[in-house]
C-alpha cells in the first residue's frame, strides 16, 4: 500500500516538476517552514538539553529542583489552571451556544456580539479589568464594598480572567456544531415520546460530544499558551510556567533553563494539540440529509428558555461589566481616587506611546496580507496537490496553533540571536514571527473553501491550456476570496493583540502596543493602559470594517464575473 501511495506521489512529482514556478513555490515554502517554524523550536529542544555544548538533563534537574519545586509547582498551577479554564469554558460556550441555536431566546443578535467581543481585544484585558474592578483600589472591592487590602490575584482572579477571555473560542466551534446537527433528529425523538431532557441526554448531548472534546482541548493549549492574564494576576505565590520561563531568561538571563521550562511547557501543549487534530476530528458526526431541516422548536420548555436565558444575561453582564471598567478606566482622572473625566490619559498615550501605535499598525499591516496570501498558497497545495513532503508541509504550517507564544518566543531569540540569522531586534524578526505564526488562520479558511470548490473547474482550465499559475490566479483565488479576507481579519486581530512572543522579540527601534499596556500595568498607570486598550479595539474594529467592506465589493464582483 505504501509503495503505490509512494509510487502515485512520485509520479505527480514528476508531473509538478514540468512546472518549475509551482515546483519552486514548493521549494521555497518547504525551506521557510523549516527555518520559522521547526528550526526555532529545535533551538529551544537543543539548548533545553545542553550544558556547556554538551548532552544534559542538568537544566531540567535545576529548573525541578529549584527553591523546593517551585517550577515544579508552576508546572502543577499551569496545567490545573488550564484545565479549570478547558471545563469552565466550554461549559460557558456551550451555555452560550445552545441559547442561541436550540432555545430561541431573545435578542440573539445581542449575545452573538457579546460571545465576540473578547475575540478582538487584547487578550489579558480581563486581568485588567479584574484589578480595576477587584484589585486595592478597585471600584466594586475598595469603593463600594469598602474593603481593605483586597485580593485580586491568585488562582480565582487568574481562572475568572482566562473563562472571560478564551469561552468565545469554545462558543465559535461549539455553535457550528450545533447548527450542523440535525434538529429533525430531536423532533423525531419527541415524536416518539421522549421527554425533553431525555433528548437533551440521549440524542443532542452525544452529537455534540466531539465537538465539546474539541472545544476542551484547544481551551487548554490557549490556557497553557496565556501570558498576559498570568503575569498581571498570578503573583509569586501563584506561579505559572510561561511567566517563569519569560522571567528566567529577561530577568535573570538564563537562557538555558529558560530554555528547559519553555520545553516542559511545549509537551502537555503539543499532546493535546495533536489529541484534538488527529483523534477527536475524527469522531465528528455528520447528520446532514439533504432534506428540509426546518425544526418545530419545541426541544426546549418554556422554562428551560428562560432559564437559559437569565444563564446568557448573566453571561453579558461579565462581559460588558470587563469593557465598561476599561472605557470607564481611559477616561477617570486617576482609578481608585479619583473618577473625573479626563483627556489627560489619552494625552499621555499619544504623547509616551505614539511610536508604539504607528509600529504595531507597520508590523500588523505588513505582515497579515502576507500571511494570508502564504495561507492560501499552501491550502491550495495540500489540497489540490500530491507531492513528496505533502503532509509535513500541512503539518509544520499548522504547529503554530499548538506552540504556545512563550516557547516560539524563546526559540526566536535563540535561533537568530547570531550568524548567519541574526535578526534580534530588527523589524524582520518581528514580522517572520507573526506571518509563520498567524499562516494557519489562513490555512485552515483555505482548505475549508477548497473542500467545497469541484476541482473539475481547476481541471477545465488546465485542459484549456493554462498552467498552474494561471489557474491559481484566475480561477482558484477568486473563489476564495471570502476564505481569504475572514482569514486576514483574523489574522490582523492575532497581531495586534499578541503579547506572549512579540514581549521577547521587542527592541528599542521597534515598540509593540500589547508591551506597552503590559508595561503601563506594571507601573500602576492603569489609566493609561486602559486608554491604551480602548485605543487599540478601536483600530481592530475600523479595520475590521474596511476589510469587510473591501470583502463585499471583491466579492460582488467575482459572482458578476462567475455569473458572466
Amino acid at each position: 500500500m505504501k509503495r503505490i501511495h509512494f509510487a502515485t506521489q512520485w509520479k505527480e512529482m514528476k508531473k509538478i516538476s514540468r512546472d518549475p514556478l509551482l515546483l519552486g513555490m514548493i521549494v521555497v515554502l518547504m525551506l521557510s517552514l523549516v527555518l520559522f517554524i521547526i528550526y526555532p523550536l529545535l533551538r529551544v529542544c537543543i539548548v533545553s538539553f545542553q550544558v556547556d555544548g554538551r548532552f544534559s538533563l542538568k537544566n531540567f534537574h535545576d529548573a525541578l529542583t529549584y527553591s523546593n519545586g517551585y517550577y515544579l509547582k508552576a508546572l502543577w498551577n499551569s496545567l490545573w489552571v488550564g484545565f479549570a479554564t478547558s471545563v469552565l469554558g466550554t461549559f460557558v460556550a456551550f451555555v452560550f451556544a445552545y441559547s442561541l441555536t436550540r432555545a430561541n431566546i431573545p435578542g440573539k443578535r445581542f449575545f452573538n456580539i457579546i460571545a465576540t467581543i473578547p475575540i478582538i481585544s487584547p487578550p489579558f484585558i480581563g486581568a485588567l479589568a479584574i484589578v480595576m474592578l477587584f484589585g486595592r483600589n478597585g471600584f466594586i472591592s475598595s469603593t463600594l464594598l469598602k474593603m481593605q487590602n483586597a485580593n485580586a490575584y491568585g488562582p480565582r482572579g487568574l481562572l475568572f480572567a482566562q473563562v472571560l477571555t478564551f469561552f468565545p473560542v469554545a462558543y465559535i466551534t461549539l455553535r457550528g456544531v450545533l447548527e450542523s446537527i440535525s434538529p429533525t433528529l430531536e423532533d423525531a425523538a419527541m415524536d416518539l415520546g421522549g421527554n425533553r431532557f431525555t433528548i437533551f441526554l440521549k440524542v443532542t448531548l452525544p452529537l455534540a460530544i466531539p465537538g465539546i472534546a474539541s472545544s476542551m482541548l484547544v481551551l487548554f493549549v490557549e490556557s497553557l499558551a496565556d501570558f498576559g492574564n498570568p503575569l498581571v494576576l498570578a503573583g509569586a505565590q501563584f506561579p505559572i510556567l510561561s511567566v517563569q520561563a519569560y522571567l528566567e531568561i529577561t530577568g535573570m538571563g538564563n537562557f538555558a533553563k529558560g530554555a528547559a521550562l519553555a520545553f516542559i511547557l511545549l509537551v502537555p501543549s503539543m499532546s493535546a494539540y495533536l489529541l484534538q487534530k488527529y483523534w477527536v476530528s475524527k469522531k465528528q458526526y455528520i447528520t446532514v440529509t439533504g432534506k428540509p431541516t426546518q425544526s418545530s422548536n419545541n426541544v426546549v420548555s418554556p422554562t428551560a428558555r428562560w432559564i437559559l436565558f437569565a444563564a446568557s444575561c448573566l453571561i453579558a453582564f461579565f462581559v460588558i461589566l470587563v469593557y465598561a471598567s476599561i472605557i470607564w478606566g481611559a477616561f477617570a482622572k486617576s482609578w481608585g481616587n479619583s473618577y473625573e473625566v479626563t483627556f489627560d490619559n489619552f494625552k499621555y498615550v499619544f504623547r509616551v506611546g505614539f511610536e508604539s501605535v504607528r509600529d504595531t499598525l507597520i508590523i500588523a499591516g505588513i505582515s497579515t496580507p502576507i500571511s494570508g496570501i502564504l495561507g492560501m498558497i499552501i491550502a491550495f497545495l495540500v489540497v489540490r496537490k500530491r507531492f513528496i513532503g505533502r503532509r509535513f508541509m500541512e503539518f509544520s504550517s499548522m504547529l503554530s496553533f499548538a506552540v504556545p507564544g512563550t516557547v516560539v518566543g524563546i526559540g526566536y531569540i535563540l535561533a537568530f540571536n547570531k550568524a548567519p540569522f541574526y535578526l534580534t531586534g530588527t523589524l524582520s524578526i518581528l514580522l517572520l514571527n507573526f506571518i509563520f505564526r498567524y499562516i494557519p488562520v489562513g490555512i485552515q479558511s483555505g482548505v475549508a473553501v477548497l473542500n467545497q470548490i469541484d476541482p473539475s473547474i481547476e481541471e477545465a482550465a488546465v485542459d484549456l491550456g493554462a498552467d498552474s499559475n494561471v489557474t491559481f490566479r484566475k480561477v482558484t483565488l477568486p473563489l476564495m476570496i471570502p476564505a481569504f479576507f475572514s482569514g486576514l481579519i483574523f489574522a490582523f486581530v492575532r497581531s495586534m493583540t499578541a503579547i506572549s512572543a512579540a514581549i521577547f522579540l521587542v527592541s528599542a527601534r521597534w515598540k509593540f502596543m500589547t508591551v506597552q499596556i503590559m508595561s503601563q500595568v506594571e507601573s500602576g498607570r492603569i489609566g493609561a493602559a486602559a486608554a491604551f486598550s480602548l485605543i487599540l479595539v478601536a483600530i481592530i474594529l475600523i479595520a475590521m470594517a474596511v476589510i469587510k467592506t473591501i470583502l463585499r465589493l471583491k466579492y460582488q464582483t467575482t459572482s458578476s464575473i462567475l455569473t458572466t
